[in-house]
């Protein structure tokens, strides 16, 4: 029989007692995912999208923007232009006026109408399925990529954007001064089953619950374990 302070992963596989500090970080990804996946059973990109290159565009203009604004903008976009072909002919000044809403739009209407051209001209109007040619389009970062290869291609890539990088942190799945130290640190203990599914989970938690400012600890599923030290409970 356990004692009060002990409790067993979704799994069923670890016994976890809530002394945190000595569980091993191992153990820590298997229960916190695990416990991320019973509660957010769909988790997927917000962002809408039909084919890779709209969600390519989608995840461009969410850089300092939410998926919301993002959705809200896109969702008549894609009605008339779905294709790089018809972005690489709308010009930079049209796509301008259809995201104006969107933060940072002259920089992003260029680097949309720039990568649409390179899509049309070098990979006859298709995303590319690799990180090192995504990586050299216009407006396309490290996240960007990991993104686009997850979501549209299925590969098992870890995006570390704000909401990745601050609760992979805080719960000590992670120890990263930086993006790129997160997503190797989670690549390199991550099981092969969670890899998938891990970056939405850690970022819709994030979004959700793990919030920057006043996070929601008291309805946390892993608070027992989490060793963010300014817990809000």
């Amino acid at each position: 029989m356990w004692g009060i302070n002990c409790w067993q992963t979704v799994s069923g596989n670890v016994v976890i007692c809530s002394h945190k500090f000595q569980m091993k970080r191992k153990e820590r990804y298997d229960t916190v995912i695990n416990h991320f996946q019973v509660n957010i059973p769909e988790a997927e990109t917000e962002l809408l999208y039909d084919n890779p290159f709209q969600l390519l565009v989608a995840v461009i203009l969410s850089a300092q923007c939410t998926d919301t604004n993002v959705n809200n903008v896109t969702k008549d976009i894609y009605k008339k232009y779905y294709t790089p072909k018809h972005f690489a002919d709308l010009g930079i000044t049209k796509i301008k006026r259809m995201i104006k809403s969107i933060g940072l739009f002259n920089m992003k209407a260029k680097n949309l109408y720039n990568l649409s051209k390179i899509l049309v001209e070098k990979y006859q109007s298709k995303v590319p399925n690799n990180f090192e040619d995504l990586i050299n389009l216009p407006g396309v970062g490290r996240k960007t990529a990991n993104v686009v290869l997850n979501a549209a291609f299925n590969k098992p890539t870890i995006a570390v954007d704000t909401h990745v990088f601050r609760v992979s942190n805080r719960t000590g799945l992670t120890k990263g001064k930086n993006p790129n130290q997160v997503e190797e640190q989670l690549l390199k203990i991550l099981p092969n089953k969670y890899l998938k599914k891990a970056h939405h989970l850690i970022l819709l938690h994030g979004r959700y619950t793990c919030k920057s400012r006043n996070p929601l600890c008291t309805k946390c599923v892993i608070n027992k374990i989490c060793l963010y030290k300014d817990k809000n409970v």
